[in-house]
């Protein structure tokens, strides 16, 4: 499967909205770092991650959420995840980010 990224800075929320559709694997996350790293270069601001449309998620994937948190973290800013899936919800349960990341149902 593959990965399609949409990121648009929104001025009133002062915040990254990235739509996540497909999955983030080994073979998806290191466009989705580079996106991340990008956006955060470009223009300071949290991330809001939609994964509405997000099927799956591997410990890859949670490694560039967990290295863009630190970037985000350096400029005081955080990643809020909404909208995912209950398998996973689950994952972020289980390995306990669900207390490092800021998650909306």
């Amino acid at each position: 499967m593959s990965l399609e990224i949409i990121k648009k800075f929104d001025e009133g929320l002062e915040s990254w909205m990235v739509y996540l559709v497909g999955e983030l694997d080994i073979y998806t996350a290191p466009n989705f770092k580079e996106t991340l790293i990008e956006a955060l270069d470009e223009k300071i601001g949290d991330i809001i991650i939609n994964g509405e449309k997000l099927s799956y998620i591997d410990s890859t994937g949670l490694g560039v959420l967990i290295s863009a948190l630190k970037k985000a973290k350096e400029n005081n800013k955080n990643i809020i995840i909404k909208k995912i899936k209950p398998n996973i919800k689950k994952l972020f349960d289980l390995t306990s980010l669900d207390k490092v990341f800021l998650i909306e149902e």
